[in-house]
This record gives C-alpha cells, sequence and structure tokens, in this order.
C-alpha cells in the first residue's frame, strides 16, 4: 500500500469522528512515522494555506514540490490534501500532537517547519497571518527563535538570507566553529539521516533543497573571509 492511501485512510478516520490522539498513536513508530509527516505537512500546509484568506494553485502545487507523488497515486494525494483542508479539527491540534510524538526541538519538527515554509512562499507572498501560524506552530514544536529565524531567512522573499543566520551561528565567531557548524548541518541534512529519523522518502526532495542553501551560505562566508585576509 502506497504512503499516500495509508495517509487517505488516517485523515478518513479523523473524518468519520475517530479522535485525533487515537490516530496519531497509531502512528507513533516506524514505518508509520512518516505517515505522520506526510500528515503533518499536508494537514498544517492546507491549514496555513488558508490563514490569509485563500489558498492560491500555487501553495496546492507547492505540495508537488515537497513530495514526490507517482502518477498511480495522484488521486489519493488529492484526497489527502482536500480531506485535511475540510477537517475542522484546529492547526493547533495537529501541531500539538505532532510535536507529542518526538522530542522537544527535535530535528524532524524543523523538517516539517521547512515544509511549511516551503508551502506559505510558494506563493510569493508571505502573509503577516502566516508569519503568525509558523510563529504559533514553531512555538508548539519547541523550536529556538534562532532556529526559527534560520527557516525565515531561507525562505521569505525579498529579503537576502544571512548566511551566519543560516548556518544558526553568530557573526564573529572563529572560522573553526562555523566550519564545524556547516559540517554539521551538511550531516545532519543528508537525504539517509532525513529518512532515518521519520522522513518519507517522498519528501527527501526538501533535504536537496536545505542543502543548497547551507552550502551557499558557508561559500559566501568562506569567500568574505578570504577577502578580509588579503585586505590586511
Amino acid at each position: 500500500m502506497s504512503i499516500w492511501k495509508r495517509i487517505t485512510e488516517a485523515l478518513s478516520a479523523l473524518a468519520k469522528g475517530e479522535a485525533l490522539s487515537e490516530v496519531f498513536e497509531r502512528l507513533r513508530t516506524p514505518p508509520e512515522k512518516s505517515v505522520a509527516f506526510a500528515i503533518a505537512v499536508i494537514a498544517l500546509g492546507a491549514k496555513m494555506a488558508k490563514a490569509d484568506g485563500k489558498v492560491s494553485r500555487a501553495e496546492v502545487a507547492a505540495f508537488r514540490d515537497v513530495f514526490t507523488i507517482a502518477r498511480k497515486d495522484e488521486e489519493s494525494a488529492a484526497r489527502v490534501f482536500d480531506l485535511a483542508r475540510a477537517d475542522v479539527a484546529g492547526y493547533e491540534q495537529y501541531a500539538a500532537r505532532i510535536a507529542a510524538m518526538f522530542d522537544r526541538g527535535s530535528p524532524v519538527l524543523c523538517d516539517l517547519m521547512e515544509g511549511l515554509f516551503y508551502v506559505a512562499v510558494s506563493d510569493r507572498d508571505y502573509h503577516p497571518k502566516e508569519d503568525d501560524f509558523l510563529s504559533t506552530v514553531a512555538g508548539i514544536f519547541g523550536l529556538s527563535d534562532a532556529s526559527f529565524r534560520s527557516l525565515r531567512a531561507r525562505f521569505v522573499p525579498d529579503a537576502t538570507p544571512d548566511p551566519y543566520t543560516v548556518l544558526g551561528v553568530v557573526e564573529g565567531v572563529s572560522m573553526t566553529e562555523i566550519r564545524a557548524a556547516w559540517r554539521m548541518a551538511v550531516r545532519e541534512n543528508h537525504p539517509d539521516r532525513m529518512i532515518a529519523r521519520g522522513v518519507p522518502q517522498e519528501a527527501v526532495k526538501l533535504a536537496e533543497k536545505r542543502l543548497i542553501a547551507i552550502n551557499r551560505a558557508w561559500e559566501e562566508i568562506e569567500s568574505h573571509h578570504k577577502q578580509s585576509v588579503l585586505q590586511e
């Protein structure tokens, strides 16, 4: 059974009145944790897409950039989005249930936030209500302010990402510390590591996009450092 059909079954149970806690309780362990991850991004993303009062085609299409959807699963994937969008449960409930499945500050929760940011900016309009939505979810997930700022710096349009914020370091620390932060970020965001911690294979494109941003930040800092040395 494909991941999309398994997700549809879980969301259908919610639509039929099964308690959110019961559905997520069944998703606490692998391999079903990957289903929980997908439900979290899709359900929260569907609700966030309405935060600015509209659901654009770009926001719906953004899920295709987060998840690889086989042609045979397209109908199931569309049903997942529609079920999530129609569900009356508040997004805070979804976020709290997902947060309870992982350790506070778990990398998986950061992975989830990244997927949500991708959906939020897909229409090139980062609405204040979307920012409030994401800030609230990040708080429920237990993400630090620095982590949230790092994600926002990479995704919010019309803003040049600060390379130090992207790597989660403070400007002025040694190149040794920055290099260590870069290497750790690369290691933690390798697709294999993401899959091991519960991110479904269908969503590893997030890792590819993140690694590009991480390496670009390091290259920018390293280039600036070399120029500074030459000028001394």
